[in-house]
């Protein structure tokens, strides 16, 4: 499946499109309830924080229907986070995967947005 889920969190890899440079790096990500915050890494370790999208930044997430991400390496397993910044391209191993991430990052978000 890629991804695992628990009580507070959930973790995994997601390949990810660089802000500037625009190459797609495997990423190990961690959404973090407590934090509020989905951080990224380099690897599984979390050795190195690469970086982090806060949920109150969050605007949207939606599956990338209209192929924006014209380079991705899996077109149809691509989804998009909208921040105030940044959109951030993602894509995950599985279309079962790709939809517990965007449910994890859509009802934080919502519960965020609710206080």
């Amino acid at each position: 499946m890629g991804v695992s889920l628990y009580a507070r969190r959930c973790e995994g890899f997601l390949t990810k499109r660089g802000g500037r440079v625009k190459t797609w790096r495997r990423r190990f990500f961690l959404f973090d309830l407590d934090h509020r915050r989905l951080a990224y890494y380099t690897d599984h370790d979390e050795r190195k924080l690469k970086g982090v999208i806060y949920f109150q930044a969050i605007e949207e997430v939606y599956y990338d229907h209209l192929r924006t991400a014209t380079t991705s390496p899996r077109p149809s397993l691509t989804f998009c986070v909208k921040t105030y910044e940044r959109l951030f391209f993602l894509v995950a191993p599985s279309a079962e995967s790709m939809r517990i991430w965007m449910d994890v990052i859509v009802t934080a978000t919502d519960e965020h947005s609710r206080y």
